[in-house]
This record gives structure tokens, C-alpha cells and sequence, in this order.
């Protein structure tokens, strides 16, 4: 901006400008500015009322600027930009002459560089994703006590260093297979998928580690490769990804069957401890024997209930008080019976009386006789022996034959 002093009308001391008058000048003389193609890395991306309030800060050196994406641009961007992207962006600097700040209005912004990588790493995450390579249903169990673990770290690197001492100061005994393979750089996916289907083939390998002390996100990109992905996917061992990358992690994170946040981490989470194995096993046995002492006091208590009941003490106690018992029964039976055999002589005799009573041989007894024609039919009147009919008399003691002469005069007693 030019010297006031030397432009007509110029604030002086004695004849200063308002502040809005001073405001207007930098605005008039900033919009003539137009617009600029800027780039830099998104630093805060905040929305609020559809429009994005934002700060761009420069990819080498400490200087932010405040940028501002209207709603009716916003539409016009990518929408997965963020915070941490890499983009070119169309500007046009804007003074807001109320608050006196000085903010850059975006019209376009792209992704650019790592952004565009990003961009690409989050179209194949999005795709893998969708083909299941990421859902927790094919993840597999890792074995308790591997027999053999596959390695798969750069020669000599600090991550096979940190696994193989923490899985032995673990489990002495444990076993390793170590592949080496570039774990930077272009060859990565080439040795790493090799490393890994040597590994699955093995049928002494039980679990797989892929490990890598972390590093830069762009050092890491091998482990993103889509042909690693699919390699490790395809594994038939349980797969263990420990990169150790907790920002922008790499891909094979999600299609490993468990993420390991370090090498140390991942000989841990593999490896069990055999102290605490111990330890456990202490505290199942002593578990056990009190389980087992508490049951044996309860059965030997339940055993001295049973042999203080009375027919525990004395074994002929039963057959003692049911041999009294049964003495009882009998007897009540005996009796019960002689009171029926007398009831029912009595009741016999007296039958016996009334049958002796009513019988025709007492009738006989009293001199009286029976008289039959013919040895069939009772004679009870005198008609019913004609002359010279054959009769049987029946008398009290044997029986005696005669001849009817006819007709006789029949008596009737008054």
C-alpha cells in the first residue's frame, strides 16, 4: 500500500480516517487480488450450517491461512476431503470488514499427492470391505499354544528382535520360522506375499506374524497393496498383523484375523506367559482339591447321618419291632377267626334246629307216616287211592307195602 502522506486526502494526526473508511480501503484493494490456485494440507475442517470452516497450512513451512467453503460450493467438492488431506485449492481472499479478519473463499479443492493415495486406499478399503475381507464372521481363532510360529519382519530389524525375545522370555520352548522380507519400499508386496504362502503351506506353522516397527504412512504402503491383501485374506493359518502404526493404519490391519499394536504386542497376544499358565494351573488345582475335600466332608457327614439312625445301630431292629408286630397280627388274626368259626357254628346250629323243625323225617318221628300210589304220587286225600291200588307207606324207619280197599269215609275235625 502506497504512503498515506503522499496521497491527497491522506489521514494525518490532525484529520485521521474512521476505521471503516480504513476497513474499506483493504478490502477494495484485496478484492482486486482475484482469485489464486494455493496448495497445502487441510489442518482443521469443521462444518457448521452446511458450510466448512476450515485452515490450510503450507506442506514445508509454518504458515496457516483460514479458508471458508460456502454451502453452495461444498457440493461441488469431494466429499471425503478431511482433515489431514493434501489439495490444491482456488481462492480468493476475502476481508470481512465486521470482524476485520481476513479469510480465503474457496470456489474448488482437490485432492493432490498423498491425498490422491488416500483417495485410493479408501476406494479399496471401501471395496474389500464390501467383499467380506474385513467382517469379524471370517476371522479365525488363534491356537493357544502354537507349535511353530511363521515370521514374517526385515532382516535384522528391531521387530524380529522385540517378537522373538518376549515370545521366548515367555515360553522358552517356543519355536520360530522366520522369512525375511523388505517391509518398505516397492518390493513389498512381492516378498510379502511370497513370505505368506510359504508360511500357509507349512503344515508345522500354526499362526503367522507380519511385523514391522512402525514407520512413515508412505513406508507403510506395501502393507495396503491389494495383492497383500488378497494373499493374507486367502491364509489358511490364523494371521497376525502387528506393523505398529497406531495413526493411518495400513490395510492389513482389518483383513488380519488379530491386529497386534506392536511387535512386543503381537508375542503376547501369541505367545502365552509360562508363569501365568502356572500360576493358573496352581489356582484350578487348589480349586479342585478344596472342591473335592468339601465333597468327600459333606458325603462323610451324610454317611454318619445314615449310621445314626436307629436301624444303623442296630441291624435287628427292624425285624425285632416287625417280628412283634407280625405276633400281634397273627394273634388278632386267630382270634378273628375263632369269633367267626363260633358265630358261624352257632349260626349252623341253629339252621340246623329249623332244618330239623321243618323236616318231613321229625314229621315221621311223631307217628305220622306218607302214603304214595304207585310209589310216585303223596296220598292227601282218599279219592286219590282208588280200590285195589298199589301204596308205599313211609313211616319213621322203613317203609311198608299195601293194597287200597276203596273209598272210606273222610272225617273232618271242627
Amino acid at each position: 500500500m502506497a504512503d498515506t502522506n503522499d496521497v491527497p486526502g491522506a489521514p494525518t494526526f490532525e484529520s485521521p480516517w474512521p476505521v471503516s473508511l480504513f476497513s474499506s480501503k483493504i478490502k477494495a484493494y484485496i478484492d482486486r487480488l482475484g482469485t489464486a490456485w494455493v496448495e497445502g494440507e487441510i489442518t482443521q475442517w469443521g462444518v457448521s450450517g452446511g458450510n466448512v470452516y476450515g485452515k490450510l497450512k503450507d506442506t514445508t513451512d509454518d504458515v496457516t491461512v483460514g479458508f471458508n467453503i460456502w454451502s453452495s460450493v461444498r457440493g461441488k467438492i469431494p466429499a471425503d476431503l478431511k482433515q489431514g488431506d493434501r489439495v490444491i485449492a482456488l481462492v480468493k481472499p476475502n476481508y470481512w470488514l465486521k470482524g476485520g479478519t481476513l479469510t480465503m473463499q474457496v470456489f474448488e479443492m482437490r485432492h493432490i499427492g498423498l491425498g490422491d493415495l488416500l483417495e485410493r486406499l479408501e476406494r479399496l478399503k471401501q471395496q474389500l470391505a464390501s467383499e467380506g475381507l474385513f467382517d469379524a464372521s471370517r476371522k479365525k481363532r488363534l491356537p493357544f499354544l502354537p507349535g511353530c510360529i511363521g515370521l514374517i519382519t526385515g532382516k535384522d530389524s528391531d521387530a524380529e528382535k522385540d517378537v522373538l525375545r518376549n515370545a521366548q522370555l515367555r515360553w522358552p520352548s517356543v519355536k520360530f520360522r522366520v522369512v525375511h522380507a523388505a517391509v518398505q519400499g516397492d518390493r513389498v508386496p512381492r516378498e510379502v506375499i511370497s513370505a505368506l504362502q510359504q508360511l500357509d503351506a507349512d503344515a508345522e506353522v500354526d499362526v503367522i506374524i507380519v511385523a514391522r516397527g512402525g514407520g512413515d504412512f508412505q513406508n507403510l504402503l506395501g502393507f495396503s497393496d491389494e495383492g497383500v491383501l488378497r494373499a493374507a485374506a486367502a491364509c489358511a493359518t490364523p494371521l497376525v498383523s502387528a506393523i505398529g502404526h497406531e495413526a493411518d493404519r495400513p490395510l492389513l490391519d482389518e483383513v488380519a484375523d488379530l491386529r497386534a499394536s506392536t511387535p512386543t504386542d503381537a508375542a503376547k497376544r501369541v505367545v502365552p506367559d509360562v508363569s501365568e499358565e502356572l500360576n493358573k494351573v496352581e489356582q484350578a488345582r487348589a480349586r479342585l482339591s478344596l472342591r473335592v475335600t468339601a465333597f468327600v466332608r459333606g458325603e462323610i457327614d451324610r454317611i454318619e447321618q445314615v449310621r445314626s439312625r436307629p436301624v444303623m445301630l442296630n441291624p435287628a431292629y427292624i425285624v425285632d419291632s416287625r417280628a412283634e408286630e407280625l405276633t400281634r397280627y397273627v394273634s388278632r388274626g386267630v382270634e378273628l377267626m375263632h369269633r367267626t368259626l363260633e358265630r358261624a357254628s352257632t349260626s349252623t346250629s341253629e339252621l340246623s334246629a329249623r332244618l330239623r323243625a321243618l323236616s318231613p323225617q321229625s314229621t315221621l318221628d311223631r307217628g305220622y307216616a306218607i302214603v304214595q300210589v304207585d310209589g310216585r304220587h303223596i296220598v292227601r286225600r282218599a279219592p286219590d287211592a282208588p280200590r285195589d291200588s298199589s301204596l308205599t307207606i313211609t313211616l319213621a324207619s322203613g317203609s311198608v307195602q299195601a293194597r287200597s280197599l276203596g273209598e272210606v269215609t273222610s272225617t273232618t275235625r271242627d
